[in-house]
């Protein structure tokens, strides 16, 4: 039987999680699709769609979708859902996972990766996390579970966009990636956004694309331009702004956001590491293990690309808190660069040492 996909969908309370859903149930998709909804939420998809009052915790929808509440923990549900489908009781084929709009989504995810029944079932497509542009600087500045659930998106929905003007959008846009590079960001309508733009966006393949945003890559690029010309000094534009150096920055979006893009200085932050050199891989091993165990927590989503001594084929990593996964990718195109590449999202993390540590890593 092959793995069932799940979609981890998180967002700021009111930024149209429910109507993204209803939406997904009730296409006619010819999907079966069973979402599961952690039942403390303040918004419970409505009961025109809904019988809530029924006992039974699982309903069956008329397009084969199936509607589940979470009244016990997350592992119970998923094994039930999987005991029920094994029996032919239940048919889907994908699963959905609402959280609640405070609820941080690390501890969903590795709920995927740290129990193995689950994981021989089911298999963690992607996060992807709501924002309600007309709220989400309020939100973002007064709370921390906001800034959580936007570094560890895979995909980033924007709603509300026609509530706040251009600028305003351009402002939170930017905001955004210098929270998470990796996530494509992408207004939508009213819930109105094509099935295959949440599902099957295999953000936790661990495969050769590391996605990240090229502005961001520009902007970083041309920071370290200006000063020594290679990569691994200073803390980058917009990633550090306690010295406030957003002056040298050169990004075109810069110019007309009217200084907001630096009086935020958010907790969540990413950066990104680059290195010619091949890896030592014990050192590196190592390293990671250490940096894993002592900053898991505060380390939301990682993924490298590596260039090791000792392989023709690329090393790819990616983690969520202390989990970590690797595997050993294709092999080097004879004429391709060869170099390694790492984003690292996560809440104050230290830098300096990452960066001091991974260059002691190098061949």
């Amino acid at each position: 039987m092959s793995l069932i996909p799940a979609t981890i969908l998180t967002g700021f309370l009111g930024s149209g999680k429910t109507t993204l859903l209803k939406r997904v149930l009730s296409e006619a998709h010819g999907q079966k699709i069973a979402v599961i909804e952690n039942e403390f939420g303040e918004e419970n998809i409505d009961n025109d769609i809904l019988v809530t009052e029924s006992k039974e915790q699982i309903i069956q929808m008329s397009n084969g979708c199936i509607c589940c509440t979470i009244r016990e923990d997350l592992r119970e549900t998923l094994q039930l859902l999987a005991a029920k489908k094994r029996k032919g009781l239940l048919d889907f084929e994908r699963i959905i996972i609402e959280t609640t709009g405070l609820a941080d989504p690390g501890p969903v995810a590795q709920t995927f990766f740290m129990d193995e029944e689950i994981a021989e079932t089911y298999l963690i497509d992607s996060i992807i996390t709501l924002v309600d542009a007309k709220h989400a600087a309020q939100q973002l500045n007064d709370r921390q579970e906001a800034r959580r659930q936007v570094g560890f998106a895979d995909q980033i929905f924007l709603s509300k966009t026609d509530l706040v003007s251009a600028e305003e959008v351009d402002a939170l846009t930017h905001r955004l990636k210098h929270m998470n590079p990796r996530a494509p960001i992408k207004a939508v309508h009213f819930g109105e956004v094509a099935l295959k733009e949440v599902l099957d966006l295999r953000g936790f393949n661990l495969n050769t694309k590391l996605d990240i945003d090229p502005d961001f890559l520009k902007e970083e690029d041309a920071h370290d331009h200006d000063h020594h010309g290679h990569d691994h000094d200073h803390s980058h534009c917009g990633h550090d702004h306690t010295h406030d150096h957003g002056a040298h920055c050169h990004h075109p979006s810069h110019q007309h956001s009217h200084g907001h893009h630096h009086h935020h200085d958010d907790d969540v932050k990413s950066f990104v590491y680059r290195a010619e050199r091949p890896f030592d891989p014990a050192k590196l091993e190592d390293f990671l293990g250490a940096i894993v165990n002592i900053y898991g927590p505060r380390m939301l989503r990682y993924k490298g690309i590596l260039h090791m001594v000792g392989t023709e084929r690329k090393v790819i990593f990616q983690g969520v808190h202390q989990l970590m996964g690797s595997d050993l990718g294709p092999a080097w195109g004879p004429t391709e660069p060869r170099s390694s590449k790492m984003v690292f999202i996560g809440i104050d993390m230290p830098q300096d040492i990452l960066r001091q540590g991974l260059e002691q890593c190098l061949a």
